[in-house]
């Protein structure tokens, strides 16, 4: 390799680096425990919990969305959902002027219609999460985030394209330990680089899909759901919609053998204005992320259409868990933070080398 490419590339490393080094950084330490979610949670949060009549018939999802919208008269329903371990059906809601994102999110008990209790987030996993999504600026952050993320993969990039220039003259994974600080540093640095690429590629790449999650969906919604879309002039008044629990067994009817996962009311980002729009998933640990909706007319109750999701929505449902590493159960977790830490390592080394570089000068 030419000295003035090994120049070119040294420079796109240590900029491409640098100028995202400190939000990455957030982005691992705030990413670790968000490994461990579900299992902190499980933890801070459990409460035990029974329905109110475990053996008595259950309501219907019409009586249980009137029971919701009744403890906040003027809203309108965005989502129902269902909680796989116990009788209980989430409702989200809104008021109709409220600010984008301001929902009113509500477990009812289907055997009773009781209010059940809340399984969400604790607030410090909600804080992390949200810093770890957008930094509490929305679609911009998120944006934002992604464009650091692409630098990330720059910066891999750049760093394997030096590896072999820089490292030639040792045997691969050399640590001299009897040199001073800075080359011990330098070494570290470059064996956990090599170590630990196609993870920070993996764990990069898939963050960048993430921030884009509303725009492929916007896109989804403006071109594949288009022409249903277009098939009513004006979106039905509450008055004149069909019923939701059979609208909902239809779409049963449609996508047998699937887990019933969520349902998206008309006006929300995952159908459109004249549409429930009912989601199934598959029960192995790959098809649970992937989803397939189908469409009820809000205004008939009959099918309108399966629509399988295309490749781009395919691609962000697999590449959210993916980021996480939610698909091998704790062992892939544990893995998952310890290439977390090692990065932690790569980016700290890689300041302290370019500081002492400059002191040095």
């Amino acid at each position: 390799m030419k000295p003035s490419t090994i120049r070119a590339w040294s420079w796109t490393h240590k900029w491409s680096s640098l100028v995202s080094t400190l939000f990455l950084m957030m982005l691992c330490v705030t990413g670790l425990p968000l490994v461990f979610s579900h299992e902190l949670n499980e933890v801070l949060l459990h409460e035990p919990w029974q329905a109110a009549a475990p053996d008595g018939p259950m309501l219907d999802l019409d009586q249980v969305l009137d029971t919701a919208l009744a403890n906040h008269p003027g809203d309108v329903p965005a989502f129902m959902s269902f909680d796989e371990d116990r009788p209980v059906v989430n409702v989200t809601s809104r008021a109709p002027d409220a600010p984008y994102g301001q929902f009113n999110f509500q477990p009812i008990d289907q055997t009773s219609g009781d209010p059940a209790p809340l399984v969400a987030g604790h607030p410090v996993m909600e804080f992390l999460l949200q810093l770890h999504t957008d930094m509490f600026l929305g679609l911009p952050g998120m944006l934002f985030l992604g464009a650091m993320g692409l630098l990330l993969v720059v910066a891999v990039v750049s760093g394997v394209v030096l590896y072999a220039p820089f490292m030639r003259r040792l045997p691969f994974g050399t640590l001299r330990i009897q040199k001073a600080a800075r080359t011990r540093w330098l070494d570290w640095h470059n064996l956990l680089g090599a170590v630990t690429v196609a993870w920070v590629l993996v764990v990069g790449v898939t963050g960048i899909v993430n921030t884009l999650a509303t725009p492929i969906l916007d896109f989804w919604k403006n071109d594949a759901l288009k022409e249903l879309a277009a098939a009513h002039a004006t979106p039905a008044p509450p008055s004149e919609r069909a019923s939701l629990n059979a609208a909902v067994e239809r779409a049963k009817q449609a996508l047998p053998g699937m887990q019933l996962q969520f349902v998206a009311f008309p006006g929300t980002a995952y159908t459109t204005d004249h549409h429930y729009a009912v989601f199934f998933h598959g029960d192995t640990p790959l098809t649970t992320h992937m989803t397939t909706p189908a469409l009820i007319d809000i205004r008939t109750g009959e099918l309108a259409a399966v629509a399988p999701m295309p490749w781009y929505v395919k691609t962000l449902s697999l590449s959210q868990p993916l980021h996480f590493g939610d698909y091998g159960g704790l062992a892939l977790k544990i893995l998952w933070a310890l290439l977390d830490l090692a990065t932690i390592v790569i980016l700290g080394s890689g300041v302290y080398l370019w500081l002492g570089k400059k002191t040095r000068r």
